[in-house]
């Protein structure tokens, strides 16, 4: 990953909204014996195939338009044109990522932040905690999608269906442009239903960092 691309998710939220992040992390795990992480990346998946497929489709619909204008439509001329255009058109889809996702079913994206979500939580060791109360509040901001993952001894005691509500609200937010407020909502909220099955122990210590984490 280039770093202008790498920056996208890191200017994202303003140094503030960053501090103010993080001190929602330390005020909801002070009631409990969770851990949460919150992370932001620029997107789950580069999207390769969606980046091939709209930059054929959209040669193939401009050699259409170039041959009508040329009134002389035939074979010979539309193959040059598209083969001339397709580069051209990927990397203007790889220029303007938001452009390809045009191109990507909804249920690719979906996948796409949840895959990443998973690799997420294992690889910043969320699944390490004592008693298993990891949570991981994950922000793929191309795809405007949040996806909140819970360690089994969390999941046990909690629905998902309670992390889905909670996903959707920030997800809300972020798409208004209140993301750093809708950050530290979720987390509140995430703190005191932690609170509610997993109160903090006496010997409780923070397991993990809590500033954001950008990838």
């Amino acid at each position: 990953m280039d770093l202008s691309h790498k920056s996208i998710a890191h200017n994202y939220f303003s140094d503030a909204e960053k501090e103010a992040i993080r001190q929602a992390v330390v005020r909801a795990e002070a009631a409990s014996s969770g851990e949460i992480a919150t992370m932001v990346v620029t997107e789950s998946d580069r999207y390769r195939e969606a980046e091939a497929l709209g930059a054929l489709l959209l040669a193939g619909f401009f050699g259409v338009a170039v041959a009508v204008l040329w009134h002389h439509v035939t074979i010979w001329t539309y193959i040059p044109v598209v083969a001339l255009l397709y580069l051209p058109l990927l990397f203007l889809l790889r220029r303007f990522p938001q452009l390809k996702l045009s191109f990507v079913g909804p249920r690719r994206l979906t996948e796409a932040v949840h895959e990443r979500a998973l690799v997420a939580f294992y690889q910043q060791g969320l699944y390490k905690t004592r008693e298993e109360t990891g949570i991981l509040i994950f922000i793929s901001l191309l795809e405007r999608k949040v996806w909140i993952v819970g360690d089994r001894g969390i999941n046990e005691k909690i629905p998902p269906g309670y992390w889905k509500k909670l996903a959707a609200v920030l997800a809300q937010g972020l798409r208004a442009g209140r993301g750093g407020e809708a950050v530290c909502g979720v987390i509140a909220a995430c703190g005191e239903e932690l609170s509610r099955h997993f109160p903090r122990r006496a010997d409780d210590r923070n397991e993990l960092a809590d500033n954001l984490i950008i990838s």
